[in-house]
C-alpha cells in the first residue's frame, strides 16, 4: 500500500505522533519527483481540530527539516482523514467494519480488482469484503488502495 519513501517517512512520524496524541493514518507522496508534496493524515481521539492540525504541522515539518526525505523542495500537508478515509492497517480493517469500503488490489482476485461493499472486518491475514454477490476475502498483502466511502445525509 505505501512506497520505499513513504514507510520510511511514516516511520519515522509514528513514535513522535503517539506522545503527541495522535495517530498517523498514512502518508502518501504525489506531485513531481522535482518538488514533491508529502500529505500526512492524521485522527485523534474526538477528531481533529485546527489547532491540532497546526501543531502536528509544525513537529512533522521539523522532523522532516531533519530527515530531508527529497534533494530540493518539498511541499507539506497535514489534514485529516475526511470523509473517505484511507484504511491502511489491520487495525483500521477492524474499527471500521461496517462501514462500506472500496478496495482495490495490486492483482485481480475472483477476476476483479476492484471491490466496493460493507467491510466484514480482518482476520487471518484477509480483509472481508460483502459485495452483492456475496463475501469476498481478500489478502491484506494484496490490496493497493482501501477507503471508506463517504456518505452525506443531506436530509439529517
Amino acid at each position: 500500500m505505501l512506497t520505499g519513501k513513504e514507510k520510511i517517512l511514516l516511520s519515522a512520524m509514528e513514535g513522535r505522533a503517539a506522545s503527541e496524541g495522535v495517530e498517523i493514518v498514512t502518508v502518501e507522496i504525489a506531485g513531481s519527483k522535482k518538488a514533491p508534496t508529502i500529505r500526512v493524515y492524521i485522527d485523534a481521539e474526538g477528531g481533529v481540530s485546527f489547532d491540532e492540525l497546526a501543531r502536528t504541522q509544525a513537529w512533522v515539518g521539523e522532523l522532516m527539516d531533519e530527515l530531508d526525505p527529497f534533494p530540493g523542495a518539498y511541499m507539506l500537508e497535514v489534514s485529516s482523514p475526511g470523509i473517505d478515509r484511507p484504511l491502511r492497517t489491520p487495525e483500521h480493517f477492524e474499527r471500521f467494519a461496517g462501514e462500506t469500503v472500496s478496495v482495490k488490489t495490486t492483482s485481480p482476485i475472483e477476476g476483479r480488482s476492484s471491490f466496493t461493499g460493507e467491510l466484514l472486518g480482518y482476520s487471518d491475514g484477509n480483509v472481508e469484503v460483502a459485495l452483492e454477490s456475496g463475501a469476498v476475502r481478500i489478502p491484506y498483502d494484496q490490496i493497493k488502495r482501501a477507503r471508506v466511502k463517504g456518505t452525506i445525509d443531506f436530509n439529517a
